[in-house]
């Protein structure tokens, strides 16, 4: 044992036993501090059950027991009790795992290692983050501390650890493992952060009330009480009504809740109810196999909001069992801990029973390296995941997405709907390393679409703006859809210099509250017969309940065909004939090489397929002819072959892959747009709060998501102004240049690099 004098005047002693602790109290002798021992053992518990779900306790539950082994010294204690010198207390428990337990060991000594900063590169050098190889060699005594060899006497290690019994990857096994590494690491620091955060409540005399939430089974009342209201008005209606086939798509797929977990399909077309049927059977399969929550996978924040409020209102009095976790504000940006609240907790563990997110939140958590979005990376096990509009997956990252669903559901007891109506050709059948025993939940797709059936596809060649004007002109209630938001805004211009009435412009350089205004006008004029002339970007196709009689659509996927033929007699009031979906090419407005591709292999099954070219079988074509034509672009960073390639002796570049697994290549940077008094109050409340989460969540309907380039010409000129950057870094942005920003047509402004910036954003 060390005996000089910084030690004596630094460790505490107890019976000439040293004391030593993992977080200082109130007093500066540290008597009223946790002990490292308690942490530790408190830690090691928390993991352990966290990690019950996958079977790999053992794992998680001495990752806690090392993690914080380097505060086992006196500079440590040192610096609790005020010491200005920063210690390394992750790199001593990191090596002890990899020295004693070889590859096992070297899985936990990532975690423990990166349990602040971040999972690390293995060998390879990271951004701001030393490599695990080279933590692995610092010198004790060195490098970092000695440890006081007490700590041997205080934990015990066993010789050698169990791995957990995972189904083995046929052809990824490198992605399987790092993926229970990423698993172990959230387990572990979901433990530490409870923990301390208990530790310090306990400190300030406060109790550490944890989130208490309905069980499902109780969700599952609210929510059938629901449907029975719907059923009851439906009593009277028509057997062929859409509403009566949309209870029979409903009933059909509860029946199949009872089948065993695994993966499973909801083919329903667009209108035929596929939220409340995808939640109700989620329900009844979570009750039916114990599992422990339901994670809404959404692909546009636009819409989640709106899928959020329909559960909520679902559920009635449970409603706080939703969480949603938005992307637009990230919390785990904020600098301040007295700026977190549950709401944040709550986003970060997602330990709630409903959560709905976005994909990019939910896959990019699933690659990532940072710890604030790894932590509720366990809690995902034991899921039932409903990925909404699943063909909309971006195609460059397709096979690391479906390495992951296909691990969620091998080895972390999920089950995984894809939902839509426009179902991806994803199986083996189709793909090769493709999903096999995909279940489908819906009765009988092909049939359904046909009853669906309500609108007539038309490809009308090229249509140049004066054309697409003169339909305009002559349909009072037309919809156009274009590919971005300088053509949508040229549209609408040239509308207005033509007086046209009922003229209308959707983009999402409005915030959402506007929007939503906007298209509560819209749906008014449409149920009164009004003039309703709407251009749109695609946005409208995410989602919104809107019926027009006509429908023009920029050639696209056809799975965006698909979405907008949806906006066209959605409640089948008219007859078939009576409703068009017009296909045009425009020579106006170019488009970028990616949809260029996807509007070739639209061509292709519009030339080959007889019938409806929006059945399950067109769609089919469509999407092989896509992956055909993509091949090894489906996984373009080459993702899962880095993870084996780094499989052998366990090196994976975990930093390198989180930054190559980007759903969105462009970054976004919200603004808040103050469009209301209800926007400039929250703003005013934001600037004094400590608590934010609420206020934060409240302001998401009041974003515009500008792409970086963008966003760097506003703050050039003055127009956009941090909120607190002194409390919030960058994190709170405020549009000031009220100008700007247009009742009519949102965010506005005639800057050669910003509207370059709106060319490349739908």
């Amino acid at each position: 044992m060390i005996k000089s004098q910084s030690y004596i005047a630094h460790v505490r002693k107890t019976d000439n036993q040293a004391v030593y602790y993992a977080h200082s109290g109130k007093f500066e002798d540290l008597s009223d501090g946790q002990t490292l021992l308690a942490h530790l053992s408190k830690v090691s518990e928390i993991a352990e059950q966290n990690a019950q779900w996958f079977g790999a306790k053992e794992l998680a539950k001495y990752a806690g027991l090392l993690h914080d082994l380097g505060k086992y010294c006196p500079e440590f204690q040192r610096r609790l009790q005020g010491g200005k010198i920063r210690v390394d207390h992750a790199t001593a428990g990191a090596q002890v795992a990899a020295e004693r337990w070889q590859l096992m060991g070297k899985l936990l000594a990532y975690c423990i290692a990166g349990h602040h900063t971040g999972l690390a590169n293995g060998i390879d050098e990271g951004q701001q983050r030393s490599n695990l190889d080279v933590r692995l060699k610092l010198e004790p005594g060195k490098d970092i501390p000695h440890l006081d060899p007490i700590w041997q006497q205080e934990i015990k290690l066993p010789e050698q650890l169990t791995p957990p019994a995972l189904t083995p990857h046929k052809i990824w096994p490198g992605f399987q493992c790092a993926f229970l590494t990423r698993m172990i690491f959230s387990c572990l620091v979901d433990a530490d952060r409870k923990d301390t955060n208990t530790y310090y409540l306990k400190l300030e005399g406060k109790e550490n009330a944890e989130q208490t939430y309905p069980l499902l089974p109780a969700l599952r009342d609210r929510f059938n009480a629901k449907l029975e209201k719907i059923q009851q008005a439906l009593a009277t209606e028509p057997p062929k009504s859409i509403n009566q086939l949309r209870q029979r798509i409903l009933d059909h797929s509860r029946k199949q809740a009872e089948l065993p977990p695994g993966l499973f399909s909801l083919t329903v077309p667009t209108g035929g109810g596929k939220t409340y049927t995808s939640m109700a059977f989620a329900l009844d399969h979570a009750v039916a196999h114990q599992l422990r929550r339901i994670i809404y996978v959404i692909p546009f924040t636009s819409i989640i909001e709106q899928n959020a409020k329909v559960f909520r209102e679902a559920f009635g009095d449970l409603d706080d069992a939703v969480i949603e976790h938005h992307s637009a504000f990230d919390d785990t940006k904020l600098p301040n801990n007295n700026a977190r609240d549950t709401l944040k907790r709550a986003m970060e563990s997602w330990d709630a029973p409903v959560i709905v997110t976005t994909a990019v939140q939910f896959f990019e958590s699933l690659f990532a390296d940072r710890p604030s979005q790894c932590r509720k990376l366990h809690n995902i096990a034991g899921s039932v995941i409903i990925l909404d509009e699943a063909q909309i997956l971006p195609l460059k990252l397709l096979y690391p997405i479906m390495a992951a669903i296909d691990e969620l559901r091998l080895n972390y007891r999920c089950s995984i709907v894809l939902c839509t109506a426009t179902q991806p050709a994803l199986t083996a059948e189709h793909l090769p390393n493709g999903f096999e025993n995909v279940r489908e939940i819906a009765p009988n797709p092909s049939e359904l679409f046909t009853e669906l059936e309500r609108v007539t596809i038309k490809h009308i060649g090229v249509q140049t703006d004066e054309q697409l004007l003169t339909y305009l002109l002559e349909k009072e209630q037309v919809l156009v859809i274009v590919n971005n938001r300088r053509h949508a805004r040229s549209l609408y211009d040239s509308m207005k210099k033509l007086k046209l009435e009922g003229a209308t412009h959707l983009t999402t350089l409005m915030c959402a509250k506007h929007r939503s205004q906007i298209l509560e006008k819209v749906n008014k004029d449409l149920r009164l017969d009004k003039p309703c002339r709407v251009v749109s970007t695609s946005l409208i196709e995410a989602g919104v309940d809107v019926d027009f009689p006509y429908v023009l659509r920029a050639e696209a996927g056809l799975d965006s065909i698909a979405q907008a033929a949806g906006r066209c007699n959605r409640e089948n009031k008219r007859e078939r004939n009576d409703s068009e979906v017009l296909v045009f090419q425009s020579p106006d407005w170019s488009s970028p090489p990616e949809l260029e591709q996807l509007t070739g292999n639209m061509r292709e099954v519009l030339r080959n397929h007889n019938g409806n070219i929006l059945s399950p079988d067109a769609l089919t074509a469509y999407f092989n002819f896509v992956y055909k034509a993509k091949g090894d672009e489906l996984d373009k960073k080459k993702i899962l072959q880095t993870h084996n390639n780094h499989c052998r002796n366990l090196s994976f570049p975990f930093q390198n892959i989180a930054g190559d697994f980007r759903m969105i290549e462009t970054r976004l940077k919200p603004v808040i747009i103050e469009f209301d008094d209800k926007a400039e109050k929250l703003v005013r409340d934001l600037e004094f709060a400590e608590n934010v989460g609420a206020i934060a969540r409240q302001l998401q309907v009041y974003l515009v998501q500008m792409p970086e380039n963008g966003f760097r010409e506003l703050l050039k000129v003055g127009a956009v102004k941090p909120i607190k950057p002194e409390k919030f870094g960058d994190q709170f942005w405020r549009l000031i240049d009220t100008d700007l920003y247009d009742r009519e047509a949102g965010l506005s402004w005639d800057n050669p690099v910003f509207m370059e910036a709106e060319k490349t954003i739908i």
